[in-house]
């Protein structure tokens, strides 16, 4: 089954202050609206993505969702009933899925098992909801005696959450039965159950928290200040060295940099060793395929192309999933040429690419005491290990 989820991010989020509307401003970095999307577009059950904004959010919008793969957004009603109809018409229109999952953009840390557990059970059910059972004693407030109360059994409520998953068909029908009938509901489960669908429950998850107020978003900074998992990555490349008949450059290019030497690296592209390694580590730590993968030597746009694209491109990468790079290590294999006269520049040219500081860039050499293919200076191997931090789907 195809599987799209609508994001709802039309409102105006002013309860949490700030100049931005809650879902556009940062959260440990990164935006709300942001975290919300990477959670489901790295989800590997969900199919596509489509958020729903305001109109004046435009601006705001683009600026956040750069780099990503998605469709342009759909245009919000003046209430959340609406923007889902708006959502749910358009898919109907252009892409429609067989279920369709409406998510709260203010609910930017829901957990990979409340999407997994909401699927599964949409497999033999039309409506599912993640909840929490209420554990606090709950108390009703008496308009009439603001100091009289009455209490509520905390045993026959539940704290209702999203992504709720539903069948297409029936919510777009629900939807449209309660635009004909002027019927307003508090969310998709009620609208479903108002329709006579049968509404499963799931559990949900604390971490599935909607950032609301200031409190909020100060508790999902503290949730997130030990989000964060290391990878690592491992990156090698060999290139043959020929010799320079068509005076190509007065050295070989390596880490970035001209090194002085009579031979040259063949190679489709400029032939970097150094800076192909590093760019396969990086792309390596985010489980992303190699360079051959996203540069095929098979692609003519790639011939004699200069490597340091392909590092930026690793680069952009770790960062459009939320990651950080923490340390690059490269370490250079060949007897000639000499590599230590240059390891500086090549640090500060690999860090500068990499848009990191050159603490975090380490280059070194080593020979393979005149042994084999390298030993006898035909030509030279790299291998790098790259260390990032990445955001990770918060606990179970």
């Amino acid at each position: 089954m195809v599987t799209t989820v609508l994001i709802l991010a039309a409102g105006k989020g002013v309860r949490i202050g700030g100049d931005l509307p809650k879902q556009y401003q940062l959260l440990a970095g990164i935006p709300i609206l942001r975290r919300a999307i990477l959670t489901f577009l790295n989800h590997p059950r969900i199919d596509n993505v489509q958020v729903i904004i305001a109109e004046d959010h435009r601006a705001l919008y683009d600026v956040v969702v750069d780099g990503l793969d998605l469709s342009l957004p759909v245009i919000g009603g003046t209430k959340r009933q609406s923007s889902v109809l708006n959502g749910l018409e358009s898919l109907a229109l252009k892409n429609k899925p067989d279920l369709v999952l409406i998510h709260d953009a203010a609910r930017p840390l829901s957990p990979s098992i409340v999407i997994d557990r909401v699927l599964d059970a949409l497999e033999t059910s039309t409506a599912v909801l993640p909840v929490l059972s209420v554990v606090d004693t709950l108390k009703r407030k008496v308009k009439a005696r603001q100091t009289s109360i009455n209490y509520v059994s905390s045993n026959e409520w539940w704290r209702t959450q999203t992504p709720q998953g539903m069948r297409f068909d029936n919510l777009l029908n629900a939807h449209r039965r309660a635009v004909a009938e002027n019927i307003s509901a508090s969310d998709d489960g009620a609208l479903m159950e108002w329709v006579g669908e049968r509404v499963i429950l799931v559990k949900g998850s604390e971490d599935s928290m909607k950032i609301t107020i200031a409190e909020d978003f100060a508790l999902a900074e503290r949730l997130l200040a030990g989000a964060m998992e290391t990878r690592v990555g491992i990156g090698f490349d060999v290139h043959r060295l020929v010799d320079n008949i068509n005076c190509r450059s007065n050295g070989v290019l390596l880490g970035g940099i001209v090194v002085p030497h009579d031979q040259v690296l063949l190679g489709h592209s400029d032939a970097d060793v150094g800076l192909h390694a590093i760019t396969d580590a990086l792309l390596g730590a985010l489980g992303d395929g190699d360079i051959g993968v996203h540069f095929p030597n098979s692609d003519p746009q790639w011939h004699g192309a200069a490597s340091n694209q392909f590092l930026s491109y690793a680069c952009h990468q770790v960062r459009k999933a939320g990651g950080d790079i923490r340390h690059l290590d490269l370490t250079l294999i060949c007897d000639f040429p000499k590599i230590s006269q240059h390891r500086e520049a090549m640090r500060n040219c690999i860090a500068k690419i990499c848009d990191i500081p050159t603490i975090r860039m380490s280059v070194k050499a080593t020979t393979t005491e005149r042994l084999d293919f390298l030993g006898c200076a035909n030509g030279i191997a790299a291998q790098a290990a790259a260390t990032i931090a990445i955001p990770v789907t918060m606990p179970l």
